[in-house]
């Protein structure tokens, strides 16, 4: 498969490339593209001549794509939350693989911004809406890293504020020395947790932003980015994702909280979303999984305008 050659780097991940697609489609390649999306797995668009594009996912651990591929089957079947059709999933030669179906449109990063207020407040809905039909259908015995375990998706930590915990100190750890004179008062805020409450574990897809989103004639035609699901309160999910999409791309996010609200309280009641759930939240937004300070907006924010941005919201949690 020549398509390959200067798409993929090495061996292994060109055998694994054959048999994925001859497992998902028996056709050969007539281009191969890079797509810039994850840090932790090799993504391509593969065209062909007489059928529709598909993309394909190489990753070093089996365990990811397995787990990326298990919950997108289960989400086309239990809920409406359009997300790409897996095609084949498995691995060879040491390298796992994951065929999707490709879905056309446009990324909604790019044009959430300057889309009519209408239009930005009915996809807010969407958006919550989805997350509360997951929140409906996915519930787990216990909370962080979710994985397949014997067939089953299930997660593997069983103490709610030691977990909670952990992921709030590593999220405000990675910020950068900008955020310093926060970092102390932070720290408190999340230790402050109520010691007796213990919410129901339920999905948490932590990438769950216009980002990650195709949007076709001003509609949501597919979630993307489902890989290394948690399990986790369902306060901090909605945290997390009301600032990635109500907070993120405009001046008054006001209207758009409440539409994100209100699309979510079409499938489940809202959950009581504490200040230490939006902090833990937005301190993991600010930086990613390279350490690098994210960019809110579009056009995106520079790095001093992104730092003062997440800073601002950080501050009024406490």
């Amino acid at each position: 498969m020549t398509a390959f050659a200067e798409a993929v780097p090495d061996d292994a991940h060109r055998r694994a490339a054959e048999t994925a697609l001859a497992a998902a489609t028996g056709e050969r390649p007539r281009a191969v593209e890079a797509l810039g999306r994850g840090n932790r797995k090799l993504t391509r668009l593969v065209r062909f001549a007489d059928r529709t594009p598909v993309v394909l996912q190489l990753a070093a651990d089996r365990h990811r794509l397995e787990t990326e591929s298990a919950l997108l089957a289960r989400v086309r079947t239990r809920t409406d939350v359009p997300v790409p059709r897996v095609l084949a999933s498995g691995a060879t030669d040491g390298v796992a693989f994951l065929v999707t179906a490709y879905v056309e449109g446009a990324d909604l990063h790019e044009r959430f911004a300057g889309l009519p207020r209408r239009r930005q407040r009915a996809i807010a809905r969407t958006f919550g809406r989805h997350l509360g039909a997951l929140h409906e259908q996915f519930r787990f015995e216990d909370y962080g890293q979710v994985a397949v375990v014997d067939g089953a998706l299930q997660a593997r930590s069983a103490d709610w504020r030691e977990w909670f915990g952990e992921y709030g100190r590593r999220a405000v750890e990675r910020l950068p020395a900008a955020f310093d004179a926060l970092r102390e008062d932070v720290h408190a805020l999340l230790a402050s947790t109520p010691r007796d409450r213990t919410p129901t574990p339920r999905l948490f897809p932590w990438d769950f932003r216009p980002g990650n989103a195709i949007v076709a004639d001003g509609r949501v035609a597919a979630i993307l980015a489902w890989e290394a699901p948690l399990s986790a309160a369902p306060a901090l999910s909605v945290a997390k994702a009301e600032y990635l999409v109500a907070t993120w791309y405009v001046d008054d996010p006001a209207l758009l909280r409440e539409s994100f609200v209100a699309g979510y309280e079409r499938r489940r009641p809202y959950p009581d979303v504490r200040s230490a759930h939006r902090a833990a939240a937005i301190a993991d937004s600010a930086v990613d999984s390279t350490g690098t300070v994210t960019n809110p907006g579009y056009p995106e924010l520079d790095r001093d305008a992104a730092v003062a941005f997440h800073r601002e919201a950080l501050q009024a949690c406490l």
